[in-house]
């Protein structure tokens, strides 16, 4: 079985509507969808945005529902000039852009028990690999690259600038590298999801809310894909 996880409604909508067999469970107040895709058995559940709300749901996971892994789904905004609004990031790094010991002689974004960055699972970058080669003829691009996530909504220009030049990021949110840590220190496998909602420069030619229900297609996409071929 694996976990999918959406900060909001918005983002695991479309997903939702390509379960069969769907079961709720309630753990913490929280509503655990349980089902299948393409016969594979998932369970998915919103988080709440931020990485605490990430964390948390990932351990819940892992302990309740005993997870062979995890995907992270949902939207984030663009580092890099190259991705287009629309555009899908695979991280195969992640990075927590806000966290900083950096008084105590280490890089930032270091955290002692997983270091600066934390890399997604071989085999599962190598599948997805596999998966973009087979869809590369759709009106979107997908970039394996680096995720940078911190308890921020970020839209100014200049701090997009700073992370890309700090990290290499590709693309920055507020959950995914907190799930890639607690998925890490738990050994479990894990891959983030994010299509790109705005531009390096903060523009975007539709509102956030409206982006939202185009990202969730497009990561269903991905997911679906990923899952005919489990």
């Amino acid at each position: 079985m694996y976990g999918i996880i959406a900060a909001m409604q918005e983002e695991m909508k479309e997903i939702k509507k390509i379960m069969q067999n769907i079961e709720n469970k309630e753990i913490y107040e929280l509503n655990f969808f349980k089902g299948t895709i393409n016969d594979k058995n998932v369970v998915l559940v919103e988080a709440g945005v931020g990485k605490v709300n990430a964390a948390r749901v990932t351990q819940i996971l892992i302990d309740n529902f005993k997870v062979e892994g995890i995907i992270n789904v949902g939207s984030a905004g663009s580092c890099n000039d190259e991705l287009e609004i629309g555009d899908i990031v695979i991280g195969k790094k992640l990075v927590q852009h806000d966290f900083d010991i950096t008084a105590f002689g280490h890089e930032k974004g270091f955290i002692s028990n997983v270091g600066q960055f934390v890399e997604s699972d071989e085999q599962l970058i190598v599948k997805i690999e596999k998966i973009i080669k087979r869809i590369n003829d759709k009106d979107f691009n997908i970039k394996v690259g680096t995720i940078a996530s911190g308890d921020i909504f970020c839209t100014e220009s200049k701090m997009k600038e700073k992370i890309r030049n700090k990290f290499n990021a590709d693309c920055i949110e507020m959950e995914g590298s907190a799930i890639a840590q607690v998925c890490k220190l738990d050994k479990i496998p894990f891959l983030v999801v994010r299509s790109i909602s705005d531009k390096p420069n903060g523009q975007n030619e539709i509102t956030f809310d409206k982006f939202l229900e185009k990202a969730s297609r497009r990561c269903a996409y991905i997911i679906n894909e990923f899952f005919t071929h489990q």
